[in-house]
């Protein structure tokens, strides 16, 4: 596997917490993290059929447009109520004309189980899928996930994303109740790192 050598990354993403949350991970490496919106980089249409293929879409595009190496991350709630849903289509759930509104998604989420009568708990999981890409076009990808459950209503005003309606199995507060640091040790975001530090980094 590769070793990440060089000193920054461009972190392909427009959201302001995950950006703070992979600064504080790669810190104790040395590595500079630099937003995607320092480049100017428009979002690419995220159109694989998987976590693992939309990171790559997104690191891909902001390696080689940067000719820096770039990491980005997909990630999404799967409520097996719902068959998984919204997967994928996490953020999509969220988009409104003025940006992302997770609690729009969050919403639709809960009252899709409730019109399918769907009995508590709800369970579900948490994935994560991370990139790194460099500008030949050489990437790798690492996996992260953990299961809990569906909450309802949103609960916590820590985090990000939907953070307040998944409460990890084990844990009676959701990540949104959580401090970062709580949050941080479990989250599947987290776990993916870890898996990216132990092949990219730790020789590097």
């Amino acid at each position: 596997m590769r070793q990440l050598t060089e000193k920054s990354v461009v972190l392909a993403t427009h959201n302001s917490g995950k950006l703070q949350e992979f600064r504080e991970l790669l810190a104790p490496f040395g590595r500079l993290v630099i937003p995607a919106r320092e480049f100017g980089l428009d979002e690419p249409a995220e159109t694989e059929a998987s976590f693992a293929g939309n990171a790559r879409i997104k690191a891909a595009h902001a390696a080689r447009s940067t000719g820096v190496p770039s990491l980005a991350d997909d990630s999404g709630i799967e409520v097996d109520a719902l068959a998984g849903q919204p997967g994928i289509h996490t953020a999509d759930w969220a988009e409104t004309p003025g940006g992302r509104d997770f609690r729009i998604m969050m919403d639709r989420t809960w009252r899709m189980l409730e019109d399918a009568g769907a009995p508590e708990p709800w369970s579900a999981r948490f994935r994560c899928s991370l990139c790194i890409a460099w500008p030949d076009g050489h990437d790798t990808s690492f996996e992260g996930s953990v299961a809990g459950r569906f909450v309802w209503p949103m609960r916590g005003g820590n985090g990000f994303g939907f953070d307040p309606i998944f409460q990890p199995d084990g844990h009676n507060l959701t990540f949104g109740e959580m401090d970062p640091g709580q949050k941080q040790g479990m989250s599947p975001r987290t776990a993916a790192f870890a898996k990216f530090v132990d092949t990219c980094l730790r020789d590097a």
